[in-house]
C-alpha cells in the first residue's frame, strides 16, 4: 500500500496516493471484464499493448479519484516495492497521465489523513464524461462477483483444495481413471466426467472471508456430471482450438515449477493448478464452486491453456 505523502496530479488538485493496480494482458482487476480488451473499454480505454497503471487516491476535498498513466513500469515497481514492506513514492511524471476518472473501481479500505473522508466528487460536465467509477456490490452476484470469487480462489488455493476429497470424483474407467495425463483436450463426455458430483462437493464462495469448512454427506453416490460444467469445459476447449480475446487465460506463478491458471468468459470462471484440480464458478450459481477433478483428460486441457496463457512479463 502507497504512503499517502506521494502525491500526482488529478484535475487542478493533488493526489493524496493510496494504492495502485496494473492494467496489462496479463494482470488486471477483474472487476472491469472477463479479458484485457474487456476491462479497459470499462475505463474507456484503448487496449494498448504495454498496459496502464491505475493510480488510487484523494484529492485535498478527499474524493476520490482514479489517475491512469501510461508508465507501467513505474507502477510495477511500486507494487513490488510495497508488496515487500518497503517505502515507495509513486510520483508519475505529469506527461505519463492518460486520464483523470473520478471515483474508485475497486473498495479501499484506507483512506488519507488530514482530509475528508473518501467520497465521490462533485459532478463537473467539464471534466466528468460520466458517473463515478464504483465497486461492484458484494450483496449480490453477477459476473464481477464471480470474477471475485476466482480471485480469492486463486488467492487462497489451499484452503479452498484442503475441502475437496479425490475420492468423490467420478472417473471414465475406460480412459484409464483419475491421474492418469491425458495429452489431448477433452470431448465435452469425457471431461464431464471428472466433475465431482456430490453434492457437499459444492462449497460457496465469498469475497471478504475465507472459505468456509466442508461437511461429509451421508449419500456420496454418483449424480449426473453438472451441465454448467460440461459448457464451460466445452468453451475452454473451444479456447485452445481458436485464441479467445487477449487476457482471457492467464497464466501465474505458483508452488514449485506448477502454474495458476485463469480463464474467464460468458457467464463463468475457471481457476486451476496445473498439477491439481479446477474450480468453475458460474453467473447461473450463485456464490456456489463447482470442483472439476483431475481425471485423465484434465491435465492435457491444462497444459495446453497453459502453453497459450498471457503470461506476467
Amino acid at each position: 500500500m502507497a504512503g499517502t505523502d506521494d502525491a500526482v496530479a488529478a484535475g487542478d488538485d493533488a493526489l493524496y496516493v493510496l494504492t495502485a493496480v496494473l492494467l496489462t494482458p496479463a494482470k488486471f482487476p477483474s472487476v472491469l471484464g472477463d479479458d484485457y480488451p474487456e476491462a479497459c473499454a470499462a475505463l474507456g480505454l484503448a487496449p494498448l499493448a504495454d498496459g496502464y497503471g491505475l493510480v488510487l487516491g484523494q484529492d485535498g476535498a478527499g474524493a476520490r479519484w482514479t489517475v491512469i498513466i501510461d508508465d507501467v513500469s513505474l507502477v510495477a515497481v511500486a507494487i513490488a516495492s510495497w508488496d515487500c514492506g518497503m517505502e515507495y513514492e509513486l510520483s508519475p511524471d505529469e506527461r505519463t497521465v492518460v486520464a483523470a476518472l473520478p471515483g474508485w473501481p475497486l473498495a479501499l479500505s484506507v483512506s488519507a489523513p488530514g482530509v475528508p473522508a473518501p467520497h465521490d466528487p462533485e459532478p463537473d460536465p467539464e471534466i466528468m464524461d460520466g458517473p463515478p467509477l464504483t465497486p461492484p456490490n458484494t450483496e449480490t452476484w453477477g459476473p464481477a462477483q464471480r470474477r471475485l470469487g476466482a480471485d480469492e480462489i486463486a488467492l487462497q488455493w489451499a484452503s479452498w483444495r484442503n475441502q475437496i476429497d479425490d475420492s468423490a470424483f467420478l472417473t471414465n474407467d475406460a480412459d484409464g481413471g483419475a491421474g492418469n495425463a491425458g495429452t489431448a483436450a477433452p470431448s465435452d463426455a469425457a471431461a464431464a466426467d471428472d466433475v465431482a458430483t456430490s453434492e457437499d462437493d459444492t462449497t460457496t464462495a465469498g469475497t471478504d472471508t475465507a472459505p468456509p469448512g466442508s461437511d461429509t454427506a451421508e449419500d456420496t453416490s454418483p449424480r449426473a456430471p453438472h451441465p454448467g460444467i460440461r459448457r464451460v469445459l466445452a468453451e475452454v476447449r473451444g479456447y485452445v482450438d481458436s485464441p479467445p480475446p487477449l487476457g482471457r487465460v492467464r497464466s501465474a506463478f505458483a508452488s514449485g515449477e506448477a502454474r495458476t491458471l485463469r480463464a474467464d468468459g460468458p457467464g463463468w470462471s475457471m481457476v486451476a493448478r496445473t498439477d491439481d484440480i479446477a474450480f468453475v464458478l458460474l453467473d447461473d450459481e450463485p456464490g456456489e464452486v463447482l470442483p472439476v477433478g483431475r481425471g485423465p483428460e484434465l491435465p492435457g486441457l491444462l497444459e495446453a491453456l497453459d502453453k497459450m496463457a498471457v503470461r506476467p512479463s
